[in-house]
């Protein structure tokens, strides 16, 4: 049903179980979400032990940023970034938000594969630099989270102070390792599940979209999808605004998980991976909201770095194959050089100085 108080602008989408919507609206110019997932939350601090509460006034979650994203634009691309420079190139050329990949930060922080050597602190700190670059919403990949249901609370709380949009959290078991490698293991879905409802009470009312993954798809032939179908329904039960079951071998997977899994659904194009790759608009005729590109950027680095640089070992230098590298104007306005140099002339005390001069001279313009 729908309600619109004279108050009036900004719309409340309130979610009940198991399929029945709910609209109201207020004058507060922020979308807002009323979430009926668990009617009886309450805080336990806030009531005498023995006290029996039974409440059926639901909790207030307001709509997050990835949320507006998916509705407006009805499937989001995520490419993998994994630092400041990476968020920076892929705000400018037009994505409207980004993955902070696991599988890339791994690799580019540590030089080491994504199979659990990467921390939850280490990635925080990554976001936050990420985050610092960029205007866009970044997903970061939390893996399983740093342990258990307590663990899981500073995980989520470090993501949210280092200014993620939201984040995965996996029911592997640990050492996790990359969804397209051999070898995962998952833990029992109850344990999953707790960590999942010990994220949602983390993240409390924050601008924060979680992401629910399993890899049970490869723990078994004939049972891994069932499996991993029912784990990502149990998991949004448990408090996930979206789940994400990794690896799905082909097209009728994919359309299967798509069918048969509730809510927002996201999907993962490896190159190289066991998922067939798509386009979005394939992918949102099949049922996904959010498409991933965990390593495309990584892949490119690497492959570029190694041609180039297999080029200076051989040549001794670069001046035959300028062609294969960003030119010096062209990395400058990446790192938004002129901007500030402008800062710098804007509250230099030399208003007349030599730093103006010598920057008039490289012809760089200024407003007053």
């Amino acid at each position: 049903m729908s309600l619109t108080l004279a108050t009036g602008a900004a719309t409340l989408n309130c979610q009940t179980p198991p399929s029945v919507k709910m609209s109201f609206s207020f004058k507060t110019g922020v979308p807002t979400q009323l979430n009926y997932r668990n009617p009886l939350k309450f805080r336990a601090n806030s009531i005498s032990k023995n006290q029996k509460i039974k409440s059926t006034y639901p909790t207030v979650k307001m709509m997050t940023r990835i949320e507006r994203l998916i509705q407006d634009e009805g499937i989001i691309l995520l490419p993998g970034i994994y630092d400041a420079l990476s968020a920076s190139i892929l705000e400018k050329v037009g994505f409207s938000a980004g993955w902070i990949s696991g599988f890339c930060v791994s690799a580019s922080l540590l030089g080491k594969p994504d199979i659990g050597f990467l921390t939850p602190p280490e990635m925080a700190a990554t976001t936050s630099r990420v985050c610092a670059a960029a205007d866009i919403p970044f997903i970061a990949d939390a893996d399983t989270g740093g342990g258990n249901a307590l663990n899981i609370q500073r995980t989520i709380k470090d993501l949210i102070r280092a200014g993620a949009a939201g984040c995965f959290l996996e029911d592997q078991a640990w050492p996790k390792k990359c969804g397209h490698f051999a070898g995962k293991q998952v833990i029992p879905a109850e344990e999953h599940a707790a960590k999942i409802a010990s994220a949602r009470d983390a993240i409390g009312n924050s601008d924060f979209f979680l992401v629910a993954r399993t890899d049970a798809r490869a723990t078994s032939v004939e049972k891994g999808l069932s499996d991993a179908i029912s784990r990502a329904n149990f998991y949004l039960e448990a408090g996930a605004d979206a789940c994400f079951v990794e690896a799905p071998r082909d097209d009728d997977e994919l359309r299967e998980i798509a069918r048969r899994t509730k809510g927002y659904r996201a999907c993962n194009m490896l190159e190289g991976g066991k998922t067939p790759l798509h386009t979005p608009e394939e992918l949102k005729a099949m049922g996904f909201h959010l498409i991933l590109h965990s390593t495309t950027s990584i892949y490119a680095a690497a492959k570029s770095l190694t041609d180039v640089l297999g080029t200076l070992r051989v040549k001794g230098t670069t001046r035959e194959d300028l062609h294969q590298m960003a030119s010096f104007s062209e990395f400058n306005e990446v790192v938004n050089l002129d901007h500030w140099y402008q800062l710098e002339s804007r509250f230099s005390k030399y208003t007349n100085g030599s730093i103006v001069r010598d920057l008039e001279e490289a012809g760089v313009g200024f407003k007053n």
